[in-house]
């Protein structure tokens, strides 16, 4: 039970976070730049959505019951591409306005992503032995 109370905690700090840099900076959309970088961020989330199965997402950092392992279409080349995803649309924001506070809260934002991706790594090497030789073939 305390792990998923983790990993519930993860995907909302996950959340706070990204909204409070979407509300600290909502005319982000106005720049080019940052703008440019959103969406390429948001194509890369789609892209990922559309290479998995609807029965193996999943928000938080745990397996479903029968869930596969994905190593086709973007996740032959990034095991995370929807905390990717994530870092690159946050990053198309923060650019708009680079200041401490942004810096800062995306820092946090990184380190929840990372924690995520942690505990996932850890799970799908628990369940299948080729994790082992996809994470060697895959960035991040």
């Amino acid at each position: 039970m305390r792990e998923k109370i983790y990993s519930y905690f993860l995907v909302s700090v996950q959340y706070l976070l990204a909204f409070v840099l979407l509300f600290l900076n909502s005319s982000f959309a106005s720049k080019a730049i940052p703008l440019s970088i959103f969406i390429v961020g948001f194509i890369v989330g789609i892209y990922a959505i559309y290479n998995n199965k609807l029965h193996n997402f999943n928000i938080i950092p745990e397996i479903k019951d029968g869930a596969e392992l994905v190593t086709h279409g973007i996740y032959g080349y990034i095991r995370h591409p929807m905390y990717f995803s994530v870092a690159l649309m946050m990053l198309g924001i923060i650019i708009f306005n680079l200041n401490i506070i942004n810096i800062i809260i995306y820092l946090l934002l990184l380190l929840s992503l990372f924690l995520k991706a942690n505990k996932e790594e850890k799970l799908w090497s628990k369940k299948t032995p080729d994790y082992k030789k996809y994470k060697e073939k895959t960035w991040i």
